[in-house]
């Protein structure tokens, strides 16, 4: 008996994904179902048309993200299965929806200005911001919010400052960045309202490092841009990029990794016993925090790939779950314990291959700056309300709170009478 050549197996069957707000960092049920029982397989989302594959597990998310053979750029002007009605960003120009060597042109541009250097030159001002937010609600008194005080301000403050405007000028950036990654059906018109007002202040910040260089984001895409090195339009797709997750994405991830340490206490006490700890408590908290809802941008499949032995076939549609890959148990043992002197690989959280997210060392050093802030300036702080009574975001592409009151030993001598109460 000759036997023929081992078969693909079937595709699996189509599901419907509605991805629902979930409370608080509770892990997306789904994403967890499908890991473990099929975790390559295929799904529906609220939006477009179509269906699409879905890789979930460590190892295969590195390989399709890092595959040039899985495109970004063919996604333009097609109609796919989405969670959202429109697009966040453009995709006409900008890094999101384009491949290499287009992406490694305009890749290289913005990464003259998200190095180790600049990082460094920020994080006084960053520190100072910091202490600034915290001044005010430290002289109100407990309880307060921190969403409002810090982790909404502060990632506005920095980014807008960074792109080059004012520092004290984030009040006028912070309303647009939540409308542009609504998900809501309705939020058409917001999106399309928050898009042309943050391209206006981008194109003024252009206009103003043409005339008055320096060595801010805008200044290094302005002088690009008059270099024939970039377009303008690439130059303003960018800025805006960067804008959208270097203040809301933030905003809310360190809002949940603020949430997720005042509800696990031993954590906590432990970063007060070990301020070193504090670096590798941020790359933890960024693997632990499920960061989004859903998924994000998707990719297109420029000839058959097989994977997990399923055969992709050119043209379909592909998404990777970054959060369910940073649970993998086959790469972090105990997946759903937060772990601050966890070993091992590199979470996924800011992505993997050629579309890493480049502001990812300016995230880093801005989840350092507000968790130490709030350690070292607010004495005790505990949530004030239990953990259940947080309202996080609903309807939004980004997870996070969006109140998180806490209340602390007013001053420092109560502070330390109290610790010293507790100790005994």
């Amino acid at each position: 008996m000759t036997l023929g050549p081992p078969s693909t197996p079937p595709d699996p069957q189509v599901r419907s994904w509605p991805v629902d707000d979930l409370p608080a960092l509770e892990p997306d049920p789904f994403l967890d179902d499908v890991l473990r029982d099929e975790p390559i397989t295929r799904i529906a989302l609220p939006y477009g048309s179509g269906h699409a594959w879905l890789v979930t597990r460590y190892e295969d998310v590195r390989f399709v993200t890092s595959d040039p053979r899985f495109s970004r750029e063919q996604v333009v002007g097609r109609e796919v299965t989405s969670m959202a009605p429109q697009a966040v960003a453009s995709q006409t120009a900008g890094l999101q929806y384009i491949d290499p060597p287009r992406h490694t042109r305009l890749r290289r541009v913005v990464a003259r200005a998200f190095t180790a250097r600049s990082m460094e030159r920020l994080r006084p001002m960053a520190e100072r911001t910091a202490q600034r937010m915290l001044d005010a609600m430290e002289k109100a008194g407990p309880p307060g919010d921190l969403m409002e005080h810090l982790h909404t301000p502060f990632p506005i403050a920095v980014v807008c400052f960074f792109l080059g405007a004012d520092e004290d000028d984030w009040h006028q950036w912070a309303g647009n960045s939540e409308a542009l990654l609504s998900k809501a059906a309705d939020g058409g018109e917001r999106h399309q309202a928050a898009r042309r007002a943050t391209r206006g202040r981008v194109v003024e910040l252009l206009r103003r490092r043409r005339a008055e260089p320096r060595d801010d984001l805008a200044g290094v895409l302005a002088q690009a841009a008059a270099a024939g090195e970039i377009t303008e339009d690439e130059a303003i797709s960018l800025a805006m990029a960067i804008y959208v997750s270097g203040g809301h994405a933030v905003r809310n991830n360190s809002g949940s990794m603020m949430y997720a340490l005042l509800t696990h206490p031993e954590q906590l006490e432990q970063l007060h016993r070990d301020p070193a700890l504090l670096p590798r408590a941020v790359e933890e908290l960024y693997r632990f925090v499920p960061h989004r809802n859903g998924v994000g941008i998707p990719r297109i499949a420029t000839e058959d790939v097989e994977i997990g032995g399923h055969l992709i076939r050119k043209g379909e549609v592909v998404y990777n779950a970054y959060v369910a890959a940073n649970r993998d148990p086959e790469v972090f043992p105990e997946p759903d314990v937060l772990d601050f002197r966890r070993e091992g690989a590199a979470h996924l959280a800011f992505g993997h291959g050629p579309h890493f997210c480049l502001a990812a060392l300016m995230a880093r050093m801005e989840a350092e700056v507000m968790i130490k802030a709030v350690l070292d300036r607010l004495p005790g702080v505990r949530l004030a309300v239990p953990a259940d009574e947080i309202e996080f975001q609903r309807e939004g592409l980004i997870r996070g709170p969006r109140t998180l009151p806490v209340t602390w030993w007013p001053s420092t001598d109560q502070a330390g009478s109290s610790r010293r109460t507790r100790r005994r």
